[in-house]
Formats: C-alpha cells, sequence, structure tokens
C-alpha cells in the first residue's frame, strides 16, 4: 500500500485548505460537502453521502401543503410523454 502525505496549514477560523490531488481523488468539488470520521484517534476526510436527513429542507415546496394528487398526475403524463418519444424515435 503507497502512502502519499500532503500538508496543509490551518487558518486562525480552524479551515484549512484540502489539496488539490486530494480533492481530485474524493472527486470533491467547491461547495460540495465533506465527513470527518474519526475512529480511535484517527480522522478520515470522505465525500459526504447524501442521505434524506442531510438534504432535509433543501428545497421548498412551491406551495404548501402539496397537492400531491396532483403531482403523480404531473409525473405520470411526463413519464408517459417520455416513453411515447422513445417509442417514436425507435421507428
Amino acid at each position: 500500500m503507497q502512502v502519499k502525505e500532503h500538508v496543509g496549514t490551518m487558518t486562525e477560523e480552524g479551515q484549512v485548505k484540502i489539496p488539490t490531488a486530494v480533492r481530485q481523488l474524493l472527486g470533491i468539488k467547491p461547495n460540495d460537502r465533506v465527513t470527518f470520521r474519526v475512529t480511535e484517534g484517527r480522522v478520515e476526510l470522505l465525500p459526504a453521502r447524501m442521505t434524506l436527513e442531510t438534504i432535509y429542507g433543501a428545497v421548498k415546496p412551491r406551495r404548501r401543503p402539496e397537492n400531491w394528487k396532483a403531482v403523480r398526475h404531473q409525473a405520470r403524463d411526463e413519464r408517459s410523454h417520455y416513453r411515447v418519444s422513445k417509442t417514436n424515435k425507435r421507428r
């Protein structure tokens, strides 16, 4: 197992720039979230997994309460139009 070390400096605000090589390895970009996993005194830096808990409330519905019957109807219409267009392209 090859080990590479990258050194960064912490600012007074507690911020550390993640070296380019590490960002590329993790596949993270500006404004992406990261997870610090601490296990027995060691810290791992990981891209944050998107879960329902982490994104809950990120998007506000256009109106409250949401009309779920209308949403389902619209989704079914969009899906049927998509399938029809795919079928027509095959012909």
